[in-house]
């Protein structure tokens, strides 16, 4: 199986939008168009609760054609055109799709950050993780949500193999972003969001990355736009990963980032495993 995750950071934006920062994410879905992945997951869509529009889908199409999809959109009382995913995947595959609930606080459950496809084999499953946020104000329904999570991973890995991905938000080690000193106290990094992930690892995870590439330094998934030069200068961080189930780490033969040239925010991230 060949897989693709990618935080895209509004689907509208990257699918109908002529500015040049869509050029960009544009020239990325060529690239993945050219790749002939199994299963793309996207996230942060920013849809409308009632998800992709009819030209939305035409363009996917042209995109990734004999592609089927589905989506999660952020539904009220939670905010509207916020988080959301969605899962392109080979129409000759013909998943289970279910949109799990895990009982986390506040809108978090309602803002579409959770698609599980079931196969024969496995789940692949992905995940938008709550940011802290702003001054870490929802740091602490962000740690409610890591235990309710990785609770949920364990009850598909009881079943079959977990293939898990997404943006999880935070940077596990220092080697995982560029300067880890002046981010102690930042959302992604705190000490909490990594001992958050350090428990869902240990629930019998693996990250894949790390598992092939060992401590390789300066491989990053995220620039930060608002400074011009953090693409450049690659003062990234690493937020987004294909985990697997410890039993079958040893099938994974590749797992890596896809270049996105200039354009900054999230990279895709790409697992190949043999199953």
């Amino acid at each position: 199986m060949k897989l693709i995750s990618w935080n895209i950071d509004s689907l509208n934006a990257a699918l109908t939008s002529d500015s040049a920062r869509a050029q960009l994410s544009k020239a990325v879905l060529d690239q993945l168009a050219q790749v002939g992945a199994d299963i793309i997951a996207i996230q942060e869509t920013k849809l409308s609760p009632t998800g992709p529009t009819k030209k939305h889908e035409e363009i996917l199409a042209e995109y990734f054609p004999g592609y089927a999809h589905t989506w999660r959109s952020s539904q009220e009382p939670a905010r509207k055109g916020y988080a959301g995913t969605l899962f392109l995947y080979r129409e000759s595959l013909k998943p289970k799709v279910t949109f799990p609930e895990i009982g986390a606080p506040s809108t978090m459950d309602l803002e579409g950050r959770i698609i599980t496809l079931e196969f024969d084999d496995c789940y692949v499953t992905q995940v938008y993780t709550p940011n802290a946020g702003d001054g870490l104000k929802r740091l602490a329904e962000r740690q409610v949500w890591d235990a309710k999570y990785a609770d949920y991973l364990v009850s598909l890995d009881a079943k079959k193999p977990v293939l898990a991905t997404g943006d999880f938000n935070v940077a596990h080690h220092e080697i995982d972003l560029a300067n880890p000193g002046a981010n102690r106290q930042s959302a992604g990094f705190t000490d909490e969001e990594r001992a958050g992930f350090t428990h869902l690892l240990s629930r019998g995870f693996t990250d894949s990355f790390r598992h092939l590439h060992g401590d390789v330094p300066h491989q990053y998934t995220w620039w930060a736009q608002r400074s011009r030069t953090s693409k450049i200068n690659n003062t990234g961080w690493r937020i987004d990963y294909w985990l697997v189930s410890d039993r079958i780490a040893d099938k994974v033969t590749k797992s890596q980032m896809l270049d996105s040239g200039a354009r900054q925010d999230h990279t895709p991230i790409l697992l190949e495993i043999n199953l």
